[in-house]
């Protein structure tokens, strides 16, 4: 944190003064790491090493589709970000290893503090030959009058295969309460053997109101999402025509597009709600993974509970 600058002619801070200041600062922040690398071996995925700090854990890995494939729930107890926390997820996986990652509940960033501070999560996957990884978190809610800054990279190698999204939500609408305030800078990168796929930024400060109520913005929808799916080949015109039209839904076109960019599928959402969201991208991954890993879709149990 920067501390501001001291006024002209202001006494020096005694040594005691410099220390209060010290612990102040240690109290307001709760960094939180996690680094995961799972392999595959002769008994399939396994996680091979897990080191973390702070409040963030993996308890085990299940199988419920058998070896090959880990499903693995990331876990933060304190459930939501203050002034000055951090977050930040390293996974790796190994070549031919297989794991779906995602979380318990919605992500929550409260209301920062009146200095500002930057509430961070950063996510960092990284794909070896083979491999494939789901990310399905929970949503984001970000609150009114929070700070807010969120990265995701994504490193795949020539053959690793990849499916995600991130869904977020600015304000309470449901207590209508409105991102009258506050900032959400947020970040999607998308490498394959180090050359970028997709480079997506959203940058929105209520200091300056016309992306979050322009047309050309957020058209003053609290909700927006991401979805991204590597293919082995171009789509053809049936696959996208049922993404566009997922489930039995009439075409969502205001709020669901489909876009395909050579073998890789973005899908983005723009609308009110979370589970509308959630329930779009959820039939379009069910849709994608027998195409894209050979599997059909295997809900994590979480989402159920």
């Amino acid at each position: 944190m920067n501390l501001p600058l001291r006024p002209s002619g202001a006494a020096v801070a005694s040594a005691d003064d410099t220390r209060d200041q010290a612990n102040r600062e240690s109290v307001s922040r709760w960094p939180a790491a996690l680094a995961l690398e799972l392999q595959r071996t002769a008994r399939g995925t396994r996680l091979l090493s897990r080191r973390h700090s702070g409040p963030l854990y993996v308890q085990r890995p299940f199988y419920p589709e058998g070896p090959d494939l880990a499903h693995v729930y990331l876990l933060h107890p304190p459930g939501g970000l203050v002034s000055g926390d951090e977050l930040s997820f390293d996974i790796a996986l190994g070549a031919d290893a297989g794991a779906l990652l995602t979380t318990p509940g919605a992500a929550r960033i409260y209301r920062a503090r009146e200095d500002a501070t930057w509430q961070r999560q950063r996510v960092h996957l990284d794909l070896e030959a083979g491999s494939s990884a789901e990310w399905l978190p929970m949503e984001n809610i970000v609150f009114p009058g929070a700070e807010a800054r969120l990265d995701t990279r994504v490193d795949l190698a020539a053959s690793s295969r990849f499916i995600g999204w991130e869904i977020s939500c600015t304000g309470l609408p449901a207590s209508g309460e409105q991102f009258a305030r506050g900032r959400l800078r947020q970040t999607f990168r998308l490498y394959r053997e180090g050359r970028p796929l997709l480079m997506e930024t959203l940058n929105l400060d209520m200091e300056d109101e016309r992306l979050y109520y322009h047309r050309a913005g957020l058209a003053g929808c609290n909700v927006s999402g991401l979805m991204v799916a590597t293919l082995a080949g171009e789509a053809d015109e049936d696959l996208l025509d049922s993404l566009r039209t997922p489930g039995q839904e009439q075409p969502l076109h205001p709020v669901l597009s489909v876009t395909a960019i050579d073998t890789l599928l973005v899908l983005r959402y723009l609308g009110p709600c979370t589970h509308q969201a959630r329930r779009l991208f959820e039939a379009a991954w069910r849709c994608l993974r027998p195409r894209i890993l050979g599997r059909p879709a295997s809900d994590p149990r979480i989402w159920r509970t």
